[in-house]
């Protein structure tokens, strides 16, 4: 199948709410910081009552043991002092503020440009816009405004239709597995395109990525076909561990490659298209036409390049102890006696993964909410239903509080979750 005709062919992963509204609330994310579900009882709501998301909140805030506590949470003026305390490490004490682009965001731009080994970069207030911007500019210099990429990639399923409605764009779907396409499914699309794009991690098929040698694989085979490509790195960040390749080499595969800010490196918000310059130049002119030329952007170019800095190097820790984790929850399920679970991937490709389990999603939420708000120690977040009914999924993210887990700590964890769940009746069959 190669196109929008085949939409319901392809699943989406827990697509409601879209993923940018749960990278926001952290409602989805699994372990980001929130404790999810709305009632502490086996048989509570998923979420329904008006308070659900202040529990949640609270319940991570409160939580003595947690994978990953999300800055998004942060009381403003926390966060606000934090950031201008850590300021100095980044900036010096006469920079001046940044006006339409310049100073200190100018600054972020030639520092994303040097880490991915590209000419230039742009910094744009968010990734959609950073993108939308890339493939119309590709669509004019190729003239073909056919992008080929994956249902699951951003654009298709959280970005309500924008490459066609605003940008004039179209795509094409070289596979509807639950993974990135095979140089052979790229070579196969009927149809001519001018772009390839390839979301790094796919995040929506459980933050998978392809091996290195297949990466380069389909990169020659779109190159076979005159087609440019680009990457949405959003997550980019966290695949070195993955390829066993640097952030230069991963990124040298593409023409133009977009980075996010917030969603690996605990920035503010905003994000980077880097590659030639000529191409950034043109994008920097359609960001304007875009609305993206903001007057002054300097707590989200702070908080990215103090991203950059801490949290960046540390990165490959938090992808090794996924795997930890990962283990030791498959484990903990198995001597726990729940009839069927999965973690995907098997063995994670970044910190980031997902959880499977084949109880209602209500059950399983209200089951980590209580174990976070009684016990102080959280596990998952909030859970949602997909595939055939009675099937769920969460997301789970291992970062810097997560590396205090021992696997023992994982599999304890798990054993009072499952605790939690109904003898029966919520299972699917």
């Amino acid at each position: 199948m190669t196109s929008h005709d085949a939409a319901q062919a392809a699943p989406r992963a827990h697509s409601d709410p879209p993923a940018d509204s749960r990278d926001a609330t952290g409602d989805a994310t699994g372990v980001t910081g929130e404790a999810t579900g709305s009632t502490g009882a086996p048989t509570g709501s998923a979420g329904d009552e008006p308070d659900a998301q202040a529990r949640r909140i609270a319940a991570a805030r409160g939580a003595t043991r947690i994978l990953d506590r999300s800055h998004a949470h942060v009381p403003l003026l926390e966060r606000l002092s934090s950031l201008a305390a850590a300021a100095p490490e980044v900036v010096g004490p006469q920079e001046p503020v940044d006006l339409y682009g310049n100073g200190v965001v100018a600054t972020l731009e030639d520092e994303v440009a040097r880490l991915l080994g590209k000419e230039a970069a742009a910094f744009f207030p968010t990734g959609t816009m950073a993108q939308q911007v890339a493939l119309r500019c590709w669509a004019g210099r190729t003239g073909n405004a056919t992008v080929a990429l994956h249902p699951l990639a951003h654009p298709e399923v959280h970005e309500g239709g924008a490459l066609g409605a605003v940008s004039g764009l179209r795509t094409v779907w070289p596979t509807t597995e639950r993974r990135l396409p095979t140089a052979d499914e790229v070579r196969d699309v009927p149809e001519p395109f001018g772009t390839l794009m390839l979301e790094l991690p796919l995040r929506d098929a459980g933050f998978v990525l392809p091996a290195w040698e297949e990466l380069e694989a389909v990169v020659a085979a779109a190159r076979e076909r005159d087609a440019v490509v680009h990457f949405d790195g959003a997550r980019l960040w966290e695949c070195p561990t993955h390829f066993g390749r640097p952030l230069t080499e991963i990124a040298g595969l593409a023409d133009t490659v977009y980075v996010s800010f917030y969603k690996s490196l605990e920035g503010l918000s905003g994000a980077a298209l880097a590659g030639p310059r000529t191409l950034v130049d043109e994008a920097k002119v359609w960001r304007h036409r875009y609305g993206g030329q903001l007057f002054q952007q300097f707590p989200a170019a702070l908080s990215a390049l103090l991203g950059l800095r801490r949290v960046l190097p540390r990165l490959p820790e938090y992808v090794a102890h996924a795997r930890v984790v990962a283990d030791a929850l498959r484990e903990g399920f198995a001597a726990a006696g729940v009839p069927w679970s999965r973690v995907l991937p098997e063995r994670p490709h970044t910190h980031q993964f997902q959880v499977w389990l084949p109880y209602e999603s209500d059950v399983l939420s209200g089951a980590s909410l209580g174990q976070a708000e009684e016990t102080r120690t959280q596990l998952f977040g909030r859970w949602f239903p997909d595939g055939p009914p009675g099937l769920s999924v969460t997301e789970v993210t291992v970062t810097e509080e997560g590396l205090a887990w021992t696997a023992d700590d994982v599999k304890e964890a798990v054993a009072e979750f499952v605790r939690r769940l109904p003898a029966g009746g919520t299972r699917r069959g």
